[in-house]
């Protein structure tokens, strides 16, 4: 992939970039085998690989300079903005939608946010696109004080790109490096942007985290789908499932299956995809994963756990341990905290390892990882590689 901005010396958030793509896997593929142990570890099954460029369905762009002539992107840490429009990693649709953005900005009267001198409402814009190029748009601004001003500019802004489903105003007042603010007030009538990976209708609302790379997230899903098939598993529980798109693929209509994450509307969303799908035996809730685990009475077959990058800490890994489903299945983005992890479930094996490059150029990758139980190994299917 080529990019002016990292040749120029202006950006470096791809800083594997100069490396060829089958070295960076390579690269991936050796830190992980150095983190997690090789013992009884049966199938290293080979990476998944990305597109090099265009694959980012979604953007976080600082907005700074004027209200005039708005800049796009990030700031470093001197202060100094620079723009990221034409990065290559975002796919075509993006291109339209950055470049109507930027005169609606000064339409509406949105100064941009200085952080040094804390003045200027707008803080941020937020895009998220799905595979038919409807749009997510949400503007984070310090304050109340443009909302007005915002409500009566957007129908032009929505004549100018029809592609925009749910637009909101993300309200975050503080001073600090924080993506957004606890409100959000809704300025469209839909409220959740359809997403479709495989055969699984998702739901996404503002705050639903969701990958950035559908691609690979497609084949990431479909993979789970296929391990959890190849196992006689009847009840399954689905920890940090966010909008329900792990247990959605791997859920039939005899599985039991209950999902578990900390946020309302991700859980109101996972739940909109099962009644759409017709699955009746599964279940949904709001609740602290760990809390949930700890007292919930009986064991299911497999434990599906998807946290985030710091892992699911010692107290889940204790009770996992202790509970002793007969498999586990890890999805991670952060290899390190997978390793540890692994090393605290007790009992517990690696029988299949896979990664997806979800994130290319950067040092980051998301791992499939089955686990089986040591006292059910001999009676677990063979594993195929």
């Amino acid at each position: 992939m080529h990019c002016e901005l990292y040749d120029a010396g202006r950006c470096r958030s791809c800083q594997w970039l100069p490396d060829p793509y089958p070295q960076q896997i390579a690269n991936k593929t050796a830190r992980l085998q150095q983190l997690l142990p090789q013992v009884g570890v049966e199938a290293w099954r080979p990476a998944v690989t990305s597109a090099e460029q265009g694959f980012r369905n979604k953007a976080k762009m600082v907005v700074s300079g004027s209200v005039e002539r708005p800049l796009l992107g990030i700031l470093q840490r001197d202060g100094s903005a620079i723009d990221l429009c034409d990065c290559p990693l975002y796919p075509a649709g993006f291109q339209p939608l950055f470049a109507t953005l930027k005169p609606f900005i000064a339409r509406a009267g949105l100064t941009p946010y200085n952080v040094a001198r804390r003045r200027g409402e707008l803080k941020f814009l937020l895009l998220t696109e799905n595979s038919d190029g409807e749009v997510m748009l949400r503007f984070v601004l310090r304050s109340h004080a443009k909302l007005s001003a915002l409500r009566a500019a957007l129908p032009w802004l929505q004549a100018q790109l029809p592609q925009l489903r749910v637009i909101t105003a993300n309200i975050q007042p503080v001073p600090m490096a924080i993506l957004e603010g606890e409100e959000e007030i809704f300025l469209s009538v839909e409220q959740t942007l359809a997403v479709r990976l495989n055969d699984v209708p998702l739901w996404l609302r503002p705050k639903s985290f969701f990958q950035t790379n559908p691609g690979v997230a497609a084949k990431l899903y479909a993979t789970a789908r296929e391990w959890v098939a190849s196992l006689p598993v009847q009840h399954m529980w689905d920890l940090f499932c966010g909008v329900g798109g792990f247990g959605l693929h791997c859920a039939t209509p005899e599985m039991h299956l209950t999902g578990i994450e900390i946020s309302p509307d991700a859980i109101a969303c996972a739940t909109r995809s099962a009644q759409q799908m017709g699955l009746e035996s599964v279940a949904f809730a709001a609740l602290d994963s760990t809390r949930f685990a700890a007292g919930a009475a009986g064991v299911p077959d497999l434990v599906l756990v998807n946290p985030p990058r710091r892992g699911i800490g010692e107290a889940l890994c204790d009770f996992l341990s202790e509970m002793a489903p007969r498999w586990l299945l890890y999805s991670s983005c952060n290899p390190q905290t997978l390793a540890a992890d692994v090393a605290r479930l007790s009992g517990y094996r690696i029988v299949r390892i896979q990664l997806f490059d979800m994130f290319p150029h950067t040092a980051h990758a998301e791992v499939l990882v089955l686990l089986v139980r040591e006292a059910a190994a001999e009676d677990t299917p063979a594993v195929d590689a």
